[in-house]
């Protein structure tokens, strides 16, 4: 018995401590949280600081004295006060006689608690002969009473509450339990059970962790092990049950006498050896095992969570050490597809084919897949409309046994290089929408076994999940491609303008020739003009050429003076310019552009002036930038028309304009960090003004001037 008391000493240290460390951490939970969990969490608190002071009491004078006793009753209340908030509430109050028991048990507790503390504050201590048999009787009403309560609000409440808070009233009723099974016994035998009584803090002890777990976030799902665990589980298991046969044997072996238990000791460290070799070199063993476990100890043959997210992984990550040969991009996709597949089946290899320009599907990458592949080893158009129309998964083996039909009377039409590959094992059609953009063909795994609805299932699933990867990458491809036609279509259009300019000075050109041919200095301007008009149609058609994304222009400090000297030349055959700027003007800009947007400006404003209307280009400086004015006499143009049609392309007021010049000429100057202000009302001429970053003595742009490359 003295073991047992120190024992019960030990037990009641380790409750004291566990009860007070929970009452401090449920102190520290945050309440808006703990108000969502269990409706009456502060009871809950309430019920681990009296459950500390019940072992604080049981700790100190013994777990069957006066002390423990009234600190039961503190103990019980608080106990009947979580019962009664957290399972019913105003919406669900509790029955009447319910609630008569339930103010029953707390008076009794609290005149019993009252009494024995008056009692111990005046005498310094209870008396068990006296003291003990009135509580005791208090104690076993309050178990009683509980135990009902508990059950009618299990029954009441348990379809809202989570399972951790029922597991609290649980460990309650086990408590209360026990603690009338004590009372009973003393009761019935006329002594007290004092092995029982010694045994309390333990199953304190029990019903400690549920408080733990139900003031945590969990429990509103059923839970389970995972594959993983589970597995490992089973292995300890098998390993406990080994050890365990080793011994039977060896204690048999033993009783019948003789050398037979180092006989039984040699043969199980042979056969644990061999085994535990077998599993370890062997890959065939491993799936095996793998595959029994799986099929006899599992509802499902996949862990589906763990599956979806390394299959996920494995699509979405670049080539990995194993692939470190891969191309990247698309290329690696595709294996990255055929590895996904062929590990969800446990599959140690798998090749991926894609479509040819005739519509049949040839090798396109592999995963692990010894030995090379016939380049007539296609899949025909025959098989690939099956394959599409049906998303019918062929298990290859099956195909070796003479099933070529599918439901419907398909006909599988599988090539015969595909059938006499004995490593092949599953046809699996990647299909995205109806379409079939791959076939994944796996590699048989170590452990050869028959398809099942669940492998279907899961293929299925995974096929439809790598088409939409492959889908994307193909969009990804075209678009690509979509972007280099629109660049060079952009290119050409706007390119198209300037041919159109070209030719249009050239004819003037022409027609001049015609009544000055006999003048010199005509045929001198003529043989100039012709040479600027066959450098610009080579640069255009420099452009053009795929391989030359346009000129990239420099920064640069520009001369804005010998620039509309420039621009003025290359206009006189069509109209004299009137020039005006500022000495010195300088901008930092790129040459050619600048020259390219003043020619556009120019030309538009010759095209919406009169034969006798005058044009002026006229630069300065002004608020730290270099200003540079186009001013016609012409038609104009109305507000809304420069407001929302003017810088669109392919919006012109010219019968057989491009409506490109203008856009052109905004896209150009914002390239170069300026811009192009117009002003213009109809009737009265317009005014378009270009904007650039002014240059400095050295060279540099003004501050806040940064200016980026343009291609032109």
């Amino acid at each position: 018995m003295g073991a047992l008391t120190g024992l019960s000493a030990i037990l009641g240290g380790l409750a004291l401590a566990g009860f007070a460390g929970v009452t401090l951490w449920l102190l520290m939970r945050p309440r808006a949280r703990m108000a969502t969990l269990m409706p009456g969490f502060g009871w809950l608190v309430a019920a681990a600081a009296a459950m500390t002071l019940w072992c604080a009491a049981a700790y100190v004078f013994g777990p069957g004295s006066a002390e423990a006793l009234v600190g039961r009753a503190l103990r019980n209340i608080a106990l009947l006060g979580w019962l009664g908030a957290t399972f019913w509430n105003e919406r669900a109050p509790m029955s009447r006689p319910l609630r008569l028991i339930q103010r029953m048990l707390v008076t009794f507790c609290v005149v019993a608690l009252s009494f024995g503390s008056a009692v111990w504050l005046r005498q310094g201590g209870l008396s068990d002969e006296w003291a003990g048999p009135g509580l005791e009787l208090v104690a076993m009403i309050a178990a009683s009473g509980g135990l009902l309560l508990i059950d009618s609000g299990v029954r009441h409440g348990s379809a809202g509450l989570r399972m951790p808070v029922l597991a609290v009233a649980g460990g309650f009723a086990m408590l209360w339990a026990y603690e009338l099974n004590i009372q009973l016994i003393a009761a019935l035998t006329g002594s007290a059970a004092t092995t029982l009584i010694l045994l309390l803090p333990a199953v304190a002890l029990l019903a400690l962790p549920t408080f733990v777990v139900a003031a945590m976030d969990v429990g509103r799902e059923r839970m389970r092990l995972s594959r993983t665990a589970a597995t490992r589980t089973l292995l300890l298991i098998g390993g406990a049950a080994y050890l365990v046969l080793i011994g039977l044997a060896g204690a048999v072996a033993r009783m019948v006498g003789g050398n037979y238990g180092e006989l039984a000791q040699g043969l199980s460290l042979v056969v644990a050896l061999g085994a535990g070799g077998m599993l370890l070199a062997s890959g065939r063993a491993r799936a095996w095992l793998s595959v029994m476990i799986s099929k006899h100890f599992f509802e499902h043959r996949y862990d589906y969570r763990a599956e979806w997210m390394r299959f996920t992984a494995t699509l979405a990550r670049a080539g990995d050490d194993a692939d470190k040969s891969a191309d990247k991009g698309e290329g690696d996709l595709y294996r990255r597809v055929a590895k996904a597949l062929a590990e969800l089946t446990g599959s140690p290899g798998a090749l991926l084919m894609l479509p040819d320009p005739q519509g049949s599907y040839r090798v396109a990458d592999r995963w692990h897949w010894e030995g090379g592949v016939e380049a007539d080893a296609i899949l025909s158009l025959r098989s690939a409309f099956m394959l599409q129309d049906t998303g019918h998964i062929v298990d290859l083996d099956a195909v070796r046994r003479g099933a070529t039909t599918v439901a419907g009377g398909h006909d599988l039409a599988i090539p015969d290089w595909l059938v006499a590959d004995t490593r092949a094992w599953v046809v699996v059609p990647v299909l995205h929408f109806q379409r079939m953009i791959a076939v994944v063909v796996l590699h048989r795994p170590p452990v050869t076994r028959a398809l099942d609805w669940e492998d279907l299932d899961v293929l299925r699933i995974a096929g439809r999940q790598a088409a939409s990867y492959l889908a994307e990458s193909h969009s990804q491809q075209a678009l690509s491609e979509a972007k280099r036609f629109d660049e060079f279509n952009r290119r050409f259009a706007f390119i198209m303008h300037d041919i159109k300019n070209l030719a249009s000075q050239l004819a003037l050109l022409a027609r001049n020739a015609e009544r000055h041919a006999d003048n010199p200095a005509f045929r001198a301007d003529m043989v100039e003009t012709l040479k600027l008009s066959a450098g610009r149609l080579s640069d255009l058609l420099a452009r053009l050429s795929p391989r030359e994304r346009g000129r990239a222009a420099e920064a640069g400090r520009v001369a804005i003076e010998p620039l509309l000297d420039a621009v003025a030349a290359q206009m006189r055959p069509r109209r004299t310019l009137s020039i005006g700027c500022d000495a010195g003007l300088a901008a930092w800009a790129d040459s050619g552009s600048v020259r390219q947007i003043l020619e556009h400006l120019a030309t538009n404003a010759i095209d919406a002036s009169s034969a006798d209307g005058s044009v002026q280009l006229i630069a300065a400086r002004e608020a730290g930038r270099v200003r540079i004015d186009v001013l016609d006499q012409g038609c104009g143009m109305t507000r809304e028309f420069i407001r929302d049609e003017l810088f669109k392309p392919f919006v012109s007021t010219k019968e057989a304009g491009f409506g490109l010049g203008a856009y052109e000429a905004l896209q150009i100057a914002q390239a170069m960090g300026g811009t192009i202000d117009v002003a213009s009302e109809p009737g009265k001429g317009s005014r378009f003004t270009l904007w650039l970053p002014a240059a400095g003595e050295g060279g540099a742009a003004g501050r806040g001037n940064d200016w980026m490359k343009v291609a032109s």
